[in-house]
């Protein structure tokens, strides 16, 4: 079948929850894909801050095939020794002492849900977000999720979930009730336009929840796993959580989650209080395993970070030069997102397309910023041809 062929049947046959490009993608190859016409494009999305050492990298490529040829999937009943190699280093290399696996981000927050409520005293069930967040697509992810656009047309939504305005420590503790049991927020919203969590704000929320008895859980889905330039964004930021939340880059594209606690915190889970068919799966925790030891090898987080600096500077640049359409860059390591102005921010869909068509690929997040997740393995002759090419976008919008 050629590319229309596939679009169109596929047209047919799936529910249309995605908008899709008009593509059909069959390679990938570090930060590159390639689509069934044989078009490159340069992926300034890496599948959503997942492919973190870009597409096919040759080592998961060849842990995954051993793995398969020798066991590929077991119930969670028995031990694997992937699955055991890979909480070690996860569990050695953060606060946390126990850990659980899953498949996804909104399984992993789904998680954390349960065992915040499960440990909190009885009559303790409610669980605070902030304005803007993005916690995942099942009912209660997405009732926890700050953002009422996910929230239309799957009303009622679970009850136990209430919302802050972000960055605002007075308004967060006015919520606090007896029913509260924790407090959960991304160090850095993504989905919610590239938003960096202050230090000082975060570290008022730990006091909170510190004063108030209440569990403080970290949804690192997006910015964990090396992405902001340490294995986890806590690091950086001088805030330890009680709970934390992994997915999307762990297994480096498999389906991969994982929620991590304190022992004090994780005790309250039973055999039998919760489970998950896949987590943890044999082929995927050898993946996992290989993004772990590159991450974790000398100087890749630390290149991620001059990676990060010198990407957010040529954006700055990009507001200097044009000021009428980018108004501030913003994000931590390589997570970056450059925020429009007021004018051009109902055009930020349209640039995310005219960048498509020259072959570079973004999205627009927040109705705000242009997003940028590239592979952590992007250099910087590849950024500096993504800022070609939206200067070029920037240039013929402005003329």
């Amino acid at each position: 079948m050629n590319s229309q062929e596939i679009i169109k049947r596929s047209d047919r046959l799936f529910m249309k929850t995605y908008g899709r490009y008009e593509t059909v993608m069959v390679q990938g190859h570090g930060c590159n894909l390639i689509d069934a016409d044989g078009k490159e494009y340069l992926d300034f999305l890496a599948g959503i801050a997942v492919c973190v050492l870009g597409h096919c990298h040759p080592k998961v490529t060849q842990a995954i095939c051993q793995q398969a040829d020798k066991l590929v999937h077991v119930s969670n009943l028995y031990h694997t020794e992937p699955q055991t190699r890979l909480a070690e280093i996860l569990i050695n290399h953060s606060f946390a002492d126990r850990i659980f696996f899953c498949n996804s981000g909104a399984e992993a927050n789904e998680a954390a849900i349960k065992l915040a409520r499960k440990f909190s005293d009885e009559g303790r069930y409610e669980i605070i977000s902030l304005e803007g967040s993005f916690h995942g697509r099942t009912l209660a992810t997405v009732a926890a999720t700050g953002q009422p656009k996910f929230h239309q047309g799957f009303e009622p939504l679970p009850a136990g979930f209430r919302h802050a305005p972000f960055g605002d420590l007075g308004a967060l503790e006015r919520l606090i009730t007896e029913q509260t049991c924790a407090i959960l927020c991304e160090p850095l919203q993504g989905e919610g336009g590239v938003r960096p969590l202050s230090v000082e704000y975060l570290a008022g929320i730990r006091s909170l929840c510190d004063r108030h008895g209440l569990l403080l859980i970290f949804d690192e889905v997006q910015v964990g796993l090396g992405r902001t330039g340490t294995l986890f964004a806590y690091e950086q930021l001088g805030v330890t959580p009680d709970i934390i939340t992994l997915a999307k880059a762990l297994a480096n594209g498999l389906p991969m989650g994982a929620m991590l606690a304190t022992e004090r915190v994780a005790t309250a889970f039973e055999p039998g209080s919760h489970a998950s068919t896949f987590g943890g799966n044999p082929v995927a925790a050898a993946a996992a395993l290989v993004v772990m030891e590159e991450l974790l090898s000398p100087g890749f987080l630390a290149d991620v970070v001059t990676k990060g600096t010198y990407f957010q500077k040529q954006l700055e640049n990009l507001v200097r030069d044009f000021p009428g359409i980018a108004s501030k860059a913003r994000g931590l390591g390589l997570i970056q997102g450059l925020v429009l102005t007021p004018e051009y921010a109902p055009k930020g869909g349209a640039m995310v397309n005219q960048l498509f068509k020259m072959g570079y690929l973004i999205n627009f997040a927040g109705n705000v910023a242009l997003r940028f997740l590239p592979p952590l393995i992007v250099t910087t002759a590849e950024i500096d041809r993504l800022i070609d090419a939206l200067r070029k976008v920037f240039t013929e919008m402005s003329s």
